[in-house]
């Protein structure tokens, strides 16, 4: 399946703001993002991104930020105010902690405000390049509708896709996943008609499973 879905997006799907921003090579970058994209459309998280990063070039310079020129820089993504403190609070950690440079590890990365799982492993994923499994609601809604998975929370997702997946096959999960439920198998009304691997899952009929939601509140790790 993940092959199929290699092959139908390879070359055609606009870049997200994650992939956008781990071509810079810079896991801070990758990092603040990925805590702008909770709750947030790609091209939005893209837009702050780019409109912080352009004064702010490194944790230094952003724990040296002011707080407001912080929000109002972010200010088209939700929850931004919580995020604005967040971002600077990181920031800050980054410096005093580990010396400017984003830790690798997972248990590092956790201890940072708003920074759960799923966050933590895009940040190993698309900063370092480390095999991980960040699971977002595409990949949680997916697997359980491919069959892949019976699962309730993304946690429960993750550990079983950790299991199921060979290692080499963890980088380009959530990328096409993300891709092909922005696509094809959307929450609502999916386009089971049109998806390159509906002969291979297990709800290809269209009678697909109703997905548990993993949505963020305000100023909840991800």
């Amino acid at each position: 399946m993940l092959e199929t879905l290699r092959s139908n997006y390879e070359g055609t799907a606009a870049p997200t703001a994650l992939q956008s921003a781990s071509r810079l090579e810079d896991p801070f970058r990758v990092l603040i993002a990925t805590v702008l994209s909770q709750r947030t459309r790609d091209e939005e998280t893209e837009i702050a991104g780019d409109r912080l990063f352009e004064t702010y070039h490194t944790a230094a310079d952003l724990a040296r930020a002011g707080l407001a020129d912080i929000e109002e820089r972010i200010s088209n993504v939700g929850f931004y105010r919580t995020k604005a403190k967040a971002v600077k609070s990181i920031a800050g950690i980054i410096v005093s902690d580990y010396d400017g440079h984003v830790p690798s590890d997972m248990e590092s990365l956790l201890d940072l405000p708003m920074v759960g799982r799923k966050t933590a492993n895009c940040v190993l994923v698309y900063g370092f390049g480390r095999p991980a499994i960040p699971v977002d609601t595409h990949v949680h809604r997916i697997a359980n509708r491919l069959g892949w998975v019976r699962t309730k929370t993304p946690e429960e997702t993750e550990t079983a896709l950790s299991s199921l997946l060979p290692e080499g096959s963890w980088l380009m999960l959530n990328e096409l996943m993300v891709t092909h439920g922005k696509n094809i198998c959307r929450p609502v009304s999916p386009m089971c008609g049109d998806c390159p691997v509906r002969n291979l899952c297990l709800h290809g009929s269209g009678h697909c499973m109703p997905h548990a939601s993993a949505g963020a509140a305000s100023g909840r790790r991800l």
